[in-house]
């Protein structure tokens, strides 16, 4: 009876669905488009200006050079094997300061995503880091957001389809609980206590001050437990306006989600007091659908209403602006490599601890 109870939770509780299994039942759709564009890869030229129209690959240079100075935060890119004393030399130049976040110049999801508190921790990830990665300052902003922005090429002024709330995985102590107890009893962090002992086992039985916050994830993504609050509600003119001066700024970007810290939402729109950490291209999720009351159903017109835009401007820019998808050799070549690249990844996040 128990067993069936949890087989019912696991149907019902869609959100928790692997990706593969989510989307499976729109797959028709996609394939739809493959066919009317006369190509596999149809969605690279949706934002010519990345690598692979943004879908997943494309390296976090491209979106930085396109982005206006000041807009992110102070970023710098360290290859394996770099001397320390080069590293050091990067710090001072750009006044970065412990602490800071690392991540890697190609990847997603969280994936080798640190806070780096010192020199040893830093030390720790540069040894065990293979790929070329970004150290970027901490921003202390007390709001994480995403706006999902779509403008069709032919059009100033495009529209925010989402904007929400992104809270990381944490806990808060009770004084009495130690952090293995805190996480089995956290609705997120319960699913994952095999891979948070991973990354926090020094501390894993150790009691918690009463109300101390402590930080499971830096990574505020569904598939790291994070916490998502709809903010709909704040979606206006002077919202889209902000983000429709970035697009026109940004060389051929059209379809993606901005993830942004920020003071408020109030400066947010008056354009003062955030940093865009990211963005993502044509491989943005509609994140907004997850924690905030969608229905499987609602959900799936969500997805379709992007794929659809997604479409129309892929197609405009191929039938008038010339410009191609990509060949199908060469994305069979790029996708095969990268996702090869990301499961060695997601080995040594696992193995790095």
């Amino acid at each position: 009876m128990k067993a069936a109870r949890g087989i019912i939770h696991k149907i019902v509780n869609w959100e928790a669905w692997p990706f593969e299994l989510l989307y499976m039942p729109l797959a028709i759709f996609w394939v739809g488009y493959m066919i009317r564009s006369k190509a596999v890869w149809f969605f690279t030229s949706s934002n010519p200006g990345l690598t692979f129209g943004g879908l997943e690959g494309e390296p976090k240079k491209e979106m930085y050079d396109l982005l206006p100075p000041g807009s992110f935060p102070p970023t710098f890119n360290v290859l394996p094997g770099e001397d320390v004393v080069s590293i050091r030399a990067k710090l001072s130049t750009h006044g970065v300061g412990y602490p800071f976040i690392v991540k890697p110049e190609v990847g997603g999801q969280g994936i080798l995503l640190r806070k780096i508190d010192d020199e040893e921790a830093l030390l720790h990830y540069h040894k065990l880091m293979r790929w070329e990665y970004i150290v970027q300052s901490l921003v202390t902003y007390p709001l994480e957001v995403s706006v999902f922005h779509i403008r069709h090429p032919n059009e100033t002024k495009g529209i925010v389809t989402g904007f929400l709330q992104k809270i990381p995985l944490y806990v808060t102590g009770t004084g009495s609980d130690t952090l293995h107890t805190l996480v089995a009893r956290h609705p997120k962090g319960e699913k994952r206590v095999e891979e948070l002992y991973g990354k926090h086992k020094e501390r894993w039985n150790e009691v918690l001050q009463d109300d101390e916050k402590y930080m499971l994830s830096y990574a505020a993504n569904h598939n790291r437990g994070a916490q998502f609050v709809d903010l709909k509600e704040h979606i206006d003119e002077q919202l889209a306006g902000l983000f429709d001066t970035y697009s026109l700024r940004i060389n051929d970007f059209f379809y993606g989600r901005y993830d942004i810290m920020c003071a408020s939402i109030e400066d947010l729109k008056a354009g003062k007091n955030f940093a865009i950490l990211e963005y993502n291209g044509c491989g943005a999720e509609p994140n907004h659908f997850y924690d905030t009351g969608y229905t499987l159903i609602g959900a799936y017109k969500e997805i379709l209403k992007h794929w659809k835009a997604l479409y129309q401007i892929c197609k405009y820019n191929r039938e008038e602006r010339g410009i191609k998808a990509w060949p199908f050799q060469k994305g069979r070549k790029f996708l095969a490599a990268t996702r090869k690249e990301t499961k060695e990844m997601k080995l040594v996040d696992a193995a790095m601890g």
